[in-house]
């Protein structure tokens, strides 16, 4: 993707369903060419096709293991630049009252990519910045104050070429999220100790024992719905 003309990229996504392909991808994980094409809503042989255009142009690669071939998306810049273009449409609107629940649960708290996004993925940075956690004034970095926060959290800071922080434009909140590989690291430990639980279309539930987590992040309770809270069900 990095050698391409941006009238080119434009091309792949231009694709109603190479879009709504890459769409479910965003959640990170590795998708089967049959369940891409249930969500685009087409033959799987005419999935396989844009499969392919999508692995030419860079945007997915596809993983073999055993006789089941998976897709997922090529790395977390095209994640972002998915979420940004996606900030710049209209959302379609629901067809029935099961899509309509599910659009306002992704609103509310989703998964973008490898990181939080939604409401929860703002809150959580607006909270980190308000307690001193991260700072904002010469780019994003993670003041001592956080280091030590996140590592009695079991976070630890990743060692990886990828960008520590970053903000990520939220493609329903219109404001930013923070991406990158810290990010990343907190999704991955909130999802093994149970504050959350991500369902298989992006959306994160809210878990009991992650209030008090969140609250040393500097997400207040009421920052979310208590749609998402699952003690509140």
């Amino acid at each position: 993707m990095g050698g391409m003309k941006l009238a080119e990229v434009a091309a792949v996504l231009a694709d109603g369903s190479r879009a709504t392909m890459c769409l479910a991808l965003i959640d990170g994980r590795a998708w089967t060419v049959g369940e891409l094409a249930k969500a685009a809503r087409i033959a799987p042989s005419t999935a396989s096709e844009h499969i392919r255009a999508l692995t030419d142009a860079g945007f997915v690669r596809s993983l073999k293991q055993g006789r089941h071939r998976y897709v997922r998306l090529a790395n977390a810049d095209v994640a972002e630049l998915i979420e940004r273009l996606a900030s710049h449409a209209s959302p379609e609107p629901p067809r029935n009252l099961r899509a309509s629940v599910r659009a306002r649960r992704l609103a509310e708290a989703r998964t973008c990519y490898d990181h939080l996004a939604g409401r929860l993925g703002v809150s959580l940075r607006d909270g980190m910045l308000a307690e001193g956690l991260i700072d904002d004034r010469d780019g994003l970095t993670v003041t001592p104050h956080g280091r030590n926060t996140l590592a009695e959290l079991g976070v630890e800071l990743p060692r990886s070429r990828r960008s520590l922080l970053r903000d990520c434009l939220d493609w329903t909140e219109r404001r930013e999220h923070l991406a990158g590989a810290l990010p990343a690291a907190l999704l991955r430990r909130a999802l093994d100790a149970g504050w959350l639980t991500r369902d298989p279309h992006r959306a994160i539930t809210i878990n009991h024992d992650a209030w008090p987590v969140l609250a040393r992040l500097g997400v207040a309770r009421g920052a979310q719905s208590p749609a998402l809270d699952a003690a509140a069900r």
